[in-house]
């Protein structure tokens, strides 16, 4: 695939950002800054605000807020929403089919942003989709329709729309959901060449601790109550942080692989 479009907006810088649903604050004064080449991963517990906070990123939710978000040096709240979907791609946790188009049809609405209007998908649109499919091993599913597919497959064939689209910053929600291991492992495999050979952003919420601490090179934990922590995987990976956050007692043992984590 072609490298990231536009070397000028290629990173997401939060400043003092605050997420309230409700009577809850998710998250009181979040800055962070993350650049191209970094692979963050977004660790809570279930309600702490993970999604929220990902949609918020791709300026999407109506939920109380302060700070900005910026994409290069622009807020994204200024920004054309198909300006936004040619760099930004976001991953839902859930999808909903209504029709029953193909694979292929559904893959290749991730080259949308890129269409001029009353125009059709040109043959290098469609090698992007090809491409896709073969990285997601779903090549010979292109003619299925979705409505199809088990939960796992449909998860493969959301994340191939995802890099048929190849924004210049990935937000996954939960992107490992519904899938076996070895998918897991490939997922997460591909999404970390991305980031060392495209030199892509990648954000993801993950619930293992472990494929965090193998795969991320940054981790933000929300810790439910406004509060938050980030910094390197190394930094914020640790019995404590985990322990306070998890509400359950966390080990880190080292392996000759790097830290991993059991739940007492």
């Amino acid at each position: 695939m072609k490298p990231a479009m536009n070397p000028a907006m290629n990173n997401l810088s939060i400043h003092n950002l605050s997420i309230r649903i409700g009577n809850k604050m998710l998250c009181r004064d979040l800055s962070l800054d993350c650049q191209p080449g970094q692979v963050w991963a977004l660790l809570g517990r279930n309600g702490a605000g993970k999604t929220t906070l990902l949609h918020r990123l791709a300026d999407m939710g109506e939920n109380t807020h302060s700070g900005s978000v910026l994409l290069g040096q622009q807020n994204i709240e200024t920004l054309p929403r198909k300006t936004l979907a040619q760099h930004i791609g976001l991953l839902l946790q859930h999808t909903d089919d209504v029709f029953p188009t193909s694979v292929m049809e559904t893959v290749l609405t991730g080259r949308h942003p890129f269409i001029p209007a009353w125009q059709w998908e040109t043959q290098q649109d469609r090698q992007l989709a090809q491409e896709a499919l073969a990285q997601m091993q779903l090549q010979e599913l292109a003619l299925r329709p979705v409505n199809q597919l088990s939960g796992g497959e449909r998860q493969r064939v959301a994340i191939a729309t995802l890099l048929c689209q190849n924004p210049d910053i990935l937000l996954l929600d939960e992107p490992t959901s519904h899938l076996d291991l070895h998918v897991q492992l490939h997922v997460l495999k591909l999404m970390q060449q991305l980031a060392r050979e495209q030199n892509k952003l990648i954000i993801m919420s993950l619930h293992d601790i472990n494929l965090a601490a193998r795969f991320a090179t940054h981790v933000l934990v929300l810790q439910g109550d406004g509060a938050w922590l980030s910094g390197e995987g190394d930094e914020i990976l640790t019995e404590s942080h985990l322990s306070q956050t998890y509400a359950c007692p966390v080990h880190a043992i080292d392996t000759d692989n790097g830290r991993r984590f059991l739940i007492d």
